[in-house]
């Protein structure tokens, strides 16, 4: 069994807020009792991690920032943590791809997906997947993206004998407009290339 990709966590980026389980109604002839508002939580700060062993710096088409992917080697894969601003609203296809380049404004020069012509594009292809292959971000209302990934279809260098995105031409991370299906050809339907980031060692 190919090793499992698994999204982390998807954090309050995605707007749903647990409001706690339903009371239950007042006896007969009671006051119903008036709930006190409930204050507004701050955002939780991320939690402590290490030092990241490489890092991506996501720029927009126009240069402009859009925030970073952070990576950690893990013993069977690598801990993706995503911060990212500025995107359009709604689900973004994210995917490792194979060069290490980020200089042409539709990014196009990040080449394809890592691990493309190994098999089919798609965490649900039973063809696939590529080791590229990542589950999707969701961006709120703002356009702000906070989300954990684990895969273990890739390596920093080589580890375990799994692929190292840190080979000779390098690695970049890229999101695209629109979600991924995880299935279709040869990019799941994700669409343009919106944002992308260089792997350096951290």
């Amino acid at each position: 069994m190919r090793a499992a990709l698994i999204i982390a966590a998807l954090t309050a980026a995605s707007g749903c807020v647990l409001q706690g389980a339903a009371s239950t109604a007042p006896a007969a002839g009671a006051a119903a009792a008036t709930p006190a508002p409930t204050p507004a939580s701050p955002e939780a700060p991320a939690a402590a991690l290490p030092p990241p062993d490489a890092v991506a710096v996501l720029r927009a088409g126009d240069g402009s920032p859009r925030g970073s992917v952070s990576l950690w080697r893990a013993p069977s894969g690598l801990l993706l943590r995503v911060d990212a601003s500025g995107l359009p609203p709604g689900w973004h296809g994210f995917h490792i791809h194979a060069v290490g380049r980020c200089e042409d404004a539709g990014f196009q020069s990040a080449g394809p997906h890592a691990g493309h012509g190994g098999g089919a594009h798609g965490l649900l292809n039973s063809a696939g997947p590529e080791t590229g292959d990542l589950p999707n971000l969701f961006a709120d209302a703002s356009g702000r993206v906070r989300a954990e990934a684990y895969t273990g279809l890739v390596s920093l260098d080589g580890q375990n004998a799994r692929p190292a995105i840190m080979d000779g031409d390098g690695a970049a991370f890229v999101i695209h407009a629109n979600a991924d299906d995880h299935t279709s050809q040869p990019i799941g339907g994700a669409g343009p290339r919106i944002a992308c980031g260089v792997v350096t060692k951290g």
